[in-house]
This record gives structure tokens, C-alpha cells and sequence, in this order.
């Protein structure tokens, strides 16, 4: 799985979200059923339980071809 970071992520994940490591995200998108965004045209939800830490994440992605482009990720817990 290729992944590639919107620079929206990269400056949140740097500065408020360190807790939210690229595994998890990983994780998340591969236990997930593929949900379609409200807000986002062609964007796609993850919404999975992560086993380490109990808490549930959200994962806003774009399927572009073989790549994944992460647009935003966050806990709902």
C-alpha cells in the first residue's frame, strides 16, 4: 500500500496529533469498510477500533489509482 500525505496532515500530525502514528493509519484503512464521505466529493471514510489503545479513528482518504492520499485523520473517542 502506497501512501501519500496531504500537507494538511503533515502540519497537524507534526504539531497536534504525534499520537496518530502511520501504522494506525495503515490499520485503519485495512480493517474498514469503504464509506463515502458527506462533505467530500471522491473522498472516502475509514472508521476502525484500534486494538493498542481501545480508541476509535477516522480516517479521511482519496484512492488515487495504486496510491492512497490521506487527507485527514482523527480520534472519535
Amino acid at each position: 500500500m502506497d501512501i501519500v500525505y496531504s500537507k494538511h496532515w503533515i502540519r497537524k500530525q507534526k504539531k497536534k496529533k504525534k499520537d496518530i502514528t502511520n501504522d494506525v493509519i495503515e490499520y485503519t484503512i485495512k480493517n474498514s469498510q469503504i464509506l463515502k464521505d458527506k462533505y467530500w466529493i471522491g473522498a472516502l471514510n475509514a472508521i476502525s477500533r484500534v486494538t493498542s489503545s481501545g480508541r476509535r479513528l477516522k480516517v479521511v482518504y482519496k484512492r488515487i489509482k495504486e496510491k492512497i492520499f490521506i487527507i485527514t485523520a482523527y480520534w472519535l473517542d
